[in-house]
């Protein structure tokens, strides 16, 4: 599977969830805590790996109507990391208490988009809680329906 692909797949499962956030009319402060998780995530991956501070911490919590613009400017971040850096390339970073690792590209970019994926899980199983119904994020059948 190709590195775009993987990243227009998670861009568009999350962008399902975000949906469901925006014809929400009740708050759901553990959905919304949740899928920010997932945000900030990919926006300090994309950060650590471009060499800059993130600007948003690992737990911080946003409005549901920052979702979209967040997720846009992440996938941007996203894909501008893979075109200017080959995939086997050495990641060096700090974690949040300032650990340092380092990690090849290619398996940061793994980890980032089995993250949004697990969590993604989570955020659906408290929106059916809420009455909503989850949409349809398999990669399997967005594939099936050629929307990837």
């Amino acid at each position: 599977m190709r590195e775009e692909e993987i990243i227009n797949y998670t861009e568009l499962a999350d962008q399902r969830i975000i949906e469901i956030f925006k014809i929400a009319t009740i708050d759901m402060p553990d959905a919304e805590r949740l899928f920010s998780h997932v945000l900030n995530a990919q926006h300090i991956w994309a950060q650590r790996i471009s060499g800059k501070k993130p600007l948003y911490g690992v737990w911080d919590v946003h409005h549901k109507g920052n979702f979209e613009r967040i997720a846009t400017e992440n996938f941007k971040l996203i894909r501008a990391v893979l075109q200017d850096n080959p995939l086997d390339k050495k990641i060096q970073y700090s974690n949040s208490q300032g650990v340092q690792y380092e990690n090849r590209l290619d398996e940061i970019l793994f980890h980032l988009f089995n993250h949004s994926t697990y969590h993604r899980g989570q955020v659906v199983t408290l929106l059916k809680k809420e009455g909503y119904t989850p949409p349809v994020t398999d990669y399997i059948m967005l594939k099936r329906d050629q929307l990837l």
